[in-house]
Parts: C-alpha cells; sequence; structure tokens
C-alpha cells in the first residue's frame, strides 16, 4: 500500500459521511493500492507533499508540455484548465499523480453506518495544482471540487471529512493567498465498488463537456 492502514485511520474525521450513494458493490476481499505514476513507488511511510512534488519533478513526463484542454492523459502528465474562484477564474496546471486504495474494514470504520461501506472502500486521489494565474486566490481554494473518482466508468461517493492530513494531502482550510506559481496537492477521497477493475480521476469546472482524465488501474 501506499500508506499504512493506521495512518488513513489516525487522519480521518471521527465519522466522515458517504455524500454520494452507489449502484454497485464489490466483493469482500482486501484491495491492493494502485499507483503507476511517476514518483510514486511503494510506501516506505515517508511521503510528503515535497517528496511527491520532487518526484514529479525529476519524471521524465514532467518535460511535455501540459495538455491545453481536456481528454485522456497518461499518470503523470499534466493538463492546463480553469476553475472559478471566489477571486475570479483562475487557470491551473493540474496532475492526477498517483491513488491509494484502503480496504473494505477501515472504510467501515469512518462512515457513519458501517452497512454503508459494504462491498466498497475509499479511494485517495492525489492531485498537484499550480496557479497559472492571471493572479492569487485569495481565501479557500475551490479547486478541488472539480476532482472525481470513477470506478469500471461509474462515479463512485463523495466520502465528506475524509482524511486530507494523510501524509503528502493538503488541506485547503491551510491553503491562503495561493500565490502565481505556487502549487499544492489536494486530495479528494470516494467510496468505490472493492473489486473495480478500473480507476479514473477526473477533473474539471463543474458541467465542463470534457474533463481532464487520468486512468489508473483497479482496486483488485
Amino acid at each position: 500500500m501506499l500508506h499504512t492502514r493506521s495512518a488513513w485511520l489516525r487522519a480521518a474525521a471521527p465519522v466522515a459521511v458517504l455524500a454520494l450513494a452507489l449502484t454497485a458493490c464489490g466483493g469482500n476481499k482486501d484491495a491492493s493500492s494502485s499507483a503507476p505514476t511517476p514518483g510514486s513507488g511503494a510506501d516506505d511511510g515517508k511521503n510528503s507533499a515535497d517528496a511527491v512534488a520532487a518526484a514529479d519533478e525529476k519524471s521524465p513526463q514532467s518535460s511535455e508540455a501540459p495538455e491545453p484542454s481536456g481528454g485522456v492523459l497518461r499518470p503523470g502528465r499534466s493538463g492546463t484548465g480553469q476553475y472559478k474562484e471566489e477571486s475570479g477564474k483562475t487557470t491551473y496546471e493540474v496532475v492526477a499523480q498517483k491513488v491509494h486504495v484502503g480496504t473494505e474494514a477501515e472504510a467501515r470504520k469512518v462512515v457513519q453506518s458501517p452497512e454503508d461501506a459494504k462491498g466498497l472502500v475509499a479511494v485517495t486521489a492525489y492531485v498537484k495544482f499550480t496557479n497559472k494565474g492571471p493572479g492569487i486566490v485569495k481565501g479557500l481554494p475551490k479547486v478541488d471540487n472539480g476532482t472525481e473518482i470513477y470506478a469500471d466508468g461509474q462515479r463512485g461517493g463523495l466520502l465528506i471529512g475524509a482524511p486530507e492530513s494523510l501524509p503528502g494531502c493538503e488541506d485547503p482550510i491551510d491553503i491562503d493567498n495561493w500565490q502565481v506559481g505556487e502549487s499544492h496537492i489536494i486530495c479528494q477521497t470516494y467510496m468505490i465498488p472493492e473489486h473495480s477493475t478500473s480507476l479514473e480521476v477526473h477533473w474539471g469546472e463543474e458541467g465542463a463537456a470534457r474533463p481532464f482524465i487520468w486512468k489508473f488501474d483497479g482496486a483488485g
């Protein structure tokens, strides 16, 4: 796994809320992590936002120009799009770096009703955002609201109160006056069926006709 179970549970809110219901469930075998992104590697307990960003910068893919519009991207490849913040439209360079897949047992411990997590696992997407202007993002950024996780073509259920303080994840509440050229890794967690065979991280402004899509291996 990319992170230990204890770290996931320790960082979680006392009771997370499953915001969106799923229409399908998987089996009940432990899920495995998927991390075919550059610089993700195996978990050694030392992951941090700086370490992940440094690994991304060293990747051969990082030298490629960002994709200018929505579409399917290779893991680790960045795209550029706009998002409406309180301080106005902001252009971001966006890249889904990796995902962390938990287990059903973990999921049962962080939702209000354990039955809500039957056959499901929590998946956390690590997404790096770089402010490209035209100005400072003042106040609480909302750009991470454009991140969604799909399993086998179906959107998962957003887990509100999920552990944003996992190693390598930054809490948007702590980000203020986001400067042009500055990058942050903001995570989103969704619940998906346990034995999904494919995972996709989507990002785009609400109602976007063509979001960016990064494809990863499934939950096992």
